[in-house]
């Protein structure tokens, strides 16, 4: 897949998220301003609190803002309905959570299929994709495994696969080591590396200097507001 550097894929303009406690409003992003590029990678640093994943939710469609513009591949999602923006999300943003989020009544080609069935995609065409899926994870032979069954890392690995069944343009990653030892992790970092190398933007909310170093771009929050944004020379 070609990168088309300088052309937006996502464009914020005044973003302000808050949200209600009791009868009090907390600011959480304030008046953010952020253009990422096709083909980017990204790091979000910050302490915590910072507003690092409420960003990357906003950036992800899976919440909207208090006031300012979101403009993802020229277009307003925000001017959609509820379910067009999840059809919407769906095509084109695939997410890893921390906590992997599988679920664990359904087996590993299950999770992984989980988004073509959302897309209405039948059950033969999401069982192969999901399979190439769990090839490109290294965990093919686990396909008809259930979560409880595999490691932690095997769970990230799968919602990688779980990502990327959709081919999808942004990749959003929350925190996507944090529940793994050191050498997991790295093998995790290698394979969103690799998802990168292949054409998608990365995003990675991160604590880890170690994670961070790997972004091309460090974008540093601090009480909801973008503080710093600079390009790594040598990444």
């Amino acid at each position: 897949m070609m990168k088309n550097p300088g052309q937006p894929i996502a464009v914020m303009k005044d973003v302000t998220k808050s949200y209600l406690k009791g009868r009090n409003s907390f600011q959480v992003l304030k008046n953010v301003n952020l253009s990422i590029d096709m083909g980017e990678k990204i790091a979000l640093v910050g302490p915590s609190g910072a507003g690092k994943t409420t960003l990357l939710y906003l950036l992800g469609l899976m919440d909207i803002p208090t006031s300012g513009s979101y403009t993802l591949l020229g277009s307003n999602p925000l001017a959609l309905s509820d379910s067009a923006r999840s059809r919407l999300r769906g095509q084109t943003i695939g997410f890893v959570f921390q906590n992997y989020n599988l679920l664990p009544h359904l087996r590993t080609w299950e999770n992984v299929a989980l988004p073509l069935h959302y897309s209405g995609i039948n059950i033969q065409k999401r069982l192969g994709r999901a399979v190439e899926m769990l090839e490109r994870v290294g965990l093919a032979d686990k396909k008809d495994h259930y979560p409880s069954e595999l490691s932690g890392g095997q769970e990230q690995r799968i919602a990688i696969a779980r990502a990327l069944v959709m081919k999808p343009k942004l990749i959003l990653a929350d925190e996507p080591t944090g529940n793994l030892d050191s050498q997991t992790g790295e093998r995790i970092l290698d394979l969103l590396d690799e998802v990168y190398a292949h054409g998608s933007t990365l995003i990675t909310v991160t604590h880890s200097p170690e994670v961070a170093s790997r972004a091309k771009r460090i974008i540093h929050l601090r009480d909801g507001q973008i503080i710093n944004d600079q390009v790594q020379p040598n990444a």
